[in-house]
């Protein structure tokens, strides 16, 4: 594309980025003099005043974080109907191509990047701003490996302003926490979880839960354990894997309560990875001498003669030394252990599921074992029922607990009660020894009374006696369709596509744009992919294209345009 002025000085040279919400230039400022980052808004945002005003005063806060691991924040501003922000320009590529090409990746290579992203955040959280979409393909890796975290703010500008108002998941479902997949309170947890996610990716080259729609993934974050990174990928230090499990708890509360302590926990990981490694090593170069000093025959020691080796000699021994170093480092940590106390209290493991029950023997000093599957009325199923030794007991530290995982209820099998009416529910739960637990209503198409869903679901194993919690129609919802997404397009196409959804056409508006060309469509009044009832009018807006000069002619253009359509 040709060079134009933004607001008279931000000449915008090249398309470098195009995502969900905006579309990234590469641009000078021709005030300072430097190159920068332009982030523009797609139009369909900035009819929302409500997003607008949000996206603003957090895209402000942000430009108050000074860190060597954001991405610095510049300007904010708007001209006619184009919203930015100027940003730092950064000379690197996102994560999530690295992670592509190159994982899984050393265990070194992903503490260093995840402290720097958790340093980003420390900075961010003391400001009282929390990212919410962390996520590789905000993570931006310069060419010397300095991590630098984009876009925050924006992430809470969208789900402030347009996430209420049923508009479509701005984001990557993939690194939302479970509170952000229900929509519930987000914290400084909360990005602490979407690192972990990140983590995890780095070490094994997948992300935790994926599915065929966002929905199936959600509910996979709220509903479903991440399996160890240890189950695809070998050689994962013992601690880091802890740690990643730690930050991607289900609950905010079993997780690092601040970047800070995640900090901390990556700090001594590293150390103590490093040191256990250099130790082994010296002392199988110490063994390694003391036997080149002893005599044949006495076996007195004496000063060994210096004797010049030749450079396969060299790499014959160090590839000796090394070798013994790996063979030293569980002798090592058993010498570390023994210095510690002879026994210690078991940990109680009880209805932790396997994951989380060998996480919490490994910090405690021992090792942990599955044992027999068993029927259990009170604890669910795959979660632990008993142990050997049991809680609290005294045990030599690296003994092996032995855990019974829970095969449910043996004859607890909760009945599927979807479909039927409210009227009966209770009786027929009844009958196969449940109870009738919370009952909501929701707006629905079906009959009034239906039930809609049942937690837990039909089929679930569950204690006798146990809630069954239900949602039933209040039966006045209204047939549904889906917006479609008609930016972009010519007036014609646009008023197919909207009549075609079953929608109707409402108010048709015109105005000037640097962006959109003359007769396209550069704004609808609900976002592509919104659920509205069937009818409803969709006014939109057309591009009557750029602004005209006093004498007639275009808006001082000397290129090739702009516009898109």
């Amino acid at each position: 594309m040709s060079s134009r002025l933004l607001a008279g000085r931000y000449e915008l040279i090249q398309k470098i980025g195009d995502g969900g919400m905006a579309v990234v230039y590469k641009a000078k400022d021709k005030l300072l003099n430097r190159y920068i980052a332009i982030k523009i808004l797609r139009p369909e945002f900035t009819k929302d005043e409500v997003f607008v005003e949000n996206f603003k005063r957090e895209s402000q806060a942000a430009a108050k974080l000074s860190h060597p691991n954001i991405v610095g924040v510049y300007d904010v501003g708007k001209e006619g109907n184009i919203n930015y922000i100027v940003m730092e320009l950064v000379d690197g590529r996102p994560l999530s191509d690295i992670i592509a090409e190159e994982a899984p990746m050393d265990y070194r290579t992903v503490i260093n990047i995840a402290r720097q992203v958790a340093s980003a955040l420390s900075v961010a959280h003391k400001n009282k701003i929390i990212h919410r979409d962390v996520k590789p393909h905000n993570i931006l890796m310069t060419k010397d490996g300095v991590a630098k975290l984009a876009d925050f703010g924006i992430a809470k500008a969208v789900n402030d302003a347009t996430l209420s108002t049923g508009s479509k998941v701005i984001g990557s479902i993939h690194y939302f926490s479970p509170e952000q997949a229900r929509g519930n309170y987000v914290d400084e947890r909360s990005d602490i979880y979407s690192l972990g996610i990140v983590m995890y990716e780095m070490i094994t080259g997948r992300v935790p839960f994926d599915g065929d729609n966002p929905v199936t993934v959600a509910l996979k974050h709220i509903n479903e354990d991440v399996i160890p990174p240890s189950e695809f990928v070998s050689g994962i230090p013992p601690a880091l894997e802890r740690c990643i499990m730690k930050c991607t708890d289900k609950f905010q509360t079993n997780r690092y309560s601040s970047a800070d302590e995640l900090i901390e926990e990556l700090d001594n990981i590293e150390f103590v990875t490093k040191m256990v490694g250099e130790s082994a090593l010296n002392k199988a170069m110490e063994t390694k001498d003391q036997e080149e000093e002893e005599e044949d025959s006495g076996k007195k020691k004496k000063k060994k003669k210096k004797r010049h080796l030749t450079p396969e000699q060299k790499k014959k021994r160090r590839i000796i030394a090394i070798v013994a170093a790996i063979c030293l480092i569980p002798l090592l940590v058993l010498g570390v252990k023994a210095l510690t106390t002879a026994k210690t209290t078991v940990p109680d493991l009880s209805n932790m599921t396997y994951a989380e029950a060998k996480a919490a023997a490994e910090d405690a000093g021992f090792k942990i074992e599955k044992g027999s599957s068993v029927y259990s009325d009170s604890v669910t199923k795959n979660h632990v029922a008993d142990q050997d030794p049991g809680a609290g007991t005294e045990a030599k530290r690296g003994r092996t607990i032995t855990v019974n995982l829970s095969k449910g209820s043996k004859d607890g099998t909760v009945p599927n009660v979807v479909g039927m009416n409210y009227d009966e529910v209770e009786k027929y739960l009844k009958k196969y020894g449940y109870k009738l637990g919370v009952v909501k209503e929701q707006t629905s198409t079906q009959a009034a009374g239906t039930i809609l869903s049942q937690d837990p679901e039909g089929g679930a194993d569950a204690s006798k006696g146990s809630r069954v919690n239900i949602v039933i129609s209040d039966g006045k919802g209204k047939e549904k369709a889906t917006v479609p997404s008609v930016t972009g397009m010519s007036l014609a196409q646009a008023k197919a596509a909207i009549a075609n959804a079953g929608f109707t056409v409402g108010n048709i508006t015109y105005d000037e744009s640097n962006v959109y060309g003359n007769g396209y469509v550069m704004w609808q009044q609900y976002a592509a992919n919104t659920q509205l009832d069937k009818g409803t009018t969709i006014d939109i807006e057309v591009s009557k294209g750029k602004p005209q000069t006093d004498n007639g002619g275009d808006s001082g253009d000397t290129g090739d345009s702009t516009t898109t359509g």
